[in-house]
């Protein structure tokens, strides 16, 4: 799975049901349904269709994934129909809009909340744990589940797979800044911590070259708070703002932006991004998940590795964010136990074995096929994807299930980011707005 940051920004305020299944303008050549193509054969077994985004190989391996599930049985046809990333949110929800759909769908953790909200997504809870189910949720890893569980335990999707947070390094840019041991080697003696890399980032701007960069996203500006021990939400609230480790992470942030030895990605020229940046020899680091390693490993000038982010707690790691999005199913599906036996598969050992074992992007997110990681030449130090995962998180269900929240607090946080100013009194704006949001959301 390709991390893809959310292309469209729900709105800040609470959307009704009218308002998601009746918005009928968008419904338009591209949707999902007009993609449906009768598939030869389906005749005889049940017709079960499914979409994702993804890049061109990504796509080659679902179709390849599609048919090699069709030929190992005849009860189900499963019809691959992939959309491009640009307008995928805004054609899900025509198509659920227009009762054009299909069966299965990818969905961001952005849009998750509001699906729900929406009884437009079928509750898998029963099904995840029936004797039907390849997929059990005891058998994913970490805490991964974000909007997809509800405060009530109720389990809407699973996550096709995940991507955990990691730093990647240039080593030659380090070792021009003076350095002879390098990040991961630091982590392995037990020293990999912020006063470790302040170092780094303080040496690197010496040489005119930069850091890290700062991305607009919950999962790199959250990582830092938590690899300093504090804490986003508590009870249901934001309480980063009352968190005197929280404080401290987010002043850290705002002095290294405004030093410059970090950038907020909001301040680069159009079109410039981190992972360009690093490949080009400017960046000492980027944090990324497992998705840097297809375009990274494309590059022979490029000598890289990877270590868990640094900590500011005296343990050697600590949770970091991990993308994920998640697999889902039509509300208004006739044949629901019919479409599950694809849909278990997908996510199954085998199914994200047979996925991710091309030269893969991403890392499992049910236990019991890291080989898929492991067996992989590249990057050295693979297996920190895995301790990433085990003992990272996913969206945070206060914030990606509040409809809109993430947007208003993405917002707010660009505003500290670009023009500085008090950080306490910034987060307490995120404070009142985040819980107002919470609050008005459930009730």
């Amino acid at each position: 799975m390709t991390q893809r940051m959310p292309e469209i920004h729900l709105s800040s305020s609470r959307m009704t049901r009218r308002q998601v299944v009746g918005a009928s303008a968008l419904a338009a050549a591209g949707s999902f349904g007009a993609l449906r193509v009768p598939v030869v054969g389906a005749q005889d077994g049940v017709e079960v269709t499914w979409t994702s985004w993804g890049n061109t190989g990504e796509v080659a391996n679902l179709r390849e994934f599609t048919d090699a599930f069709n030929a190992s049985q005849s009860e189900i046809v499963a019809v691959y129909n992939p959309v491009p990333t640009d307008g995928y949110d805004a054609r899900l929800l025509t198509t659920l809009n227009g009762g054009t759909a299909p069966d299965l769908f990818y969905v961001g953790d952005g849009q998750v909340s509001l699906l729900i909200e929406n009884d437009v997504v079928a509750d898998l809870t029963e099904l995840l744990s029936s004797d039907a189910s390849q997929s059990r949720p005891e058998q994913f890893a970490g805490d991964l589940w974000g909007p997809a569980e509800t405060p009530d335990g109720r389990l809407y999707g699973v996550p096709v797979d995940c991507n955990p947070l990691v730093l990647w390094y240039n080593k030659t840019i380090l070792q021009e800044a003076g350095f002879t041991d390098m990040p991961a080697d630091i982590y392995e003696a037990g020293n990999w911590n912020w006063d470790t890399f302040q170092s780094m980032l303080d040496a690197v701007t010496e040489t005119g070259k930069r850091g890290l960069v700062l991305a607009d996203w919950w999962a790199l500006r959250y990582s830092w708070v938590t690899n300093n021990g504090g804490a986003i939400y508590a009870d249901g609230r934001f309480v980063a703002n009352e968190d005197p480790q929280s404080m401290e992470a987010f002043q850290w942030l705002a002095d290294n932006i405004a030093a410059e030895k970090i950038l907020f990605s909001g301040s680069l020229p159009e079109g410039q991004g981190d992972d360009a940046m690093f490949m080009s020899g400017q960046l000492a680091f980027v944090s990324l998940g497992r998705w840097g390693l297809p375009l990274f490993r494309q590059n022979d000038n490029l000598d890289y590795d990877i270590v868990p982010y640094p900590t500011n707690t005296g343990n050697t790691i600590e949770p970091s964010g991990v993308a994920v999005a998640y697999w889902m199913m039509n509300a208004a599906l006739s044949n629901p136990d019919q479409a599950f036996v694809f849909y278990t598969h997908f996510v199954s050992p085998d199914g994200q074995a047979a996925r991710l074992d091309t030269g893969g992007n991403a890392v499992p997110s049910i236990e019991g096929v890291e080989e898929v990681v492991l067996s992989d030449d590249e990057p050295e130090h693979k297996q920190y994807f895995l301790d990433a995962r085990d003992i990272g998180y996913g969206p945070l269900r206060e914030e990606a299930g509040t409809p809109g929240l993430s947007t208003r607090i993405n917002d707010l946080f660009s505003t500290l980011w670009l023009d500085g100013g008090d950080v306490q009194a910034a987060l307490d704006e995120v404070a009142t707005t985040a819980n107002t949001m919470i609050e008005e959301n459930a009730g």
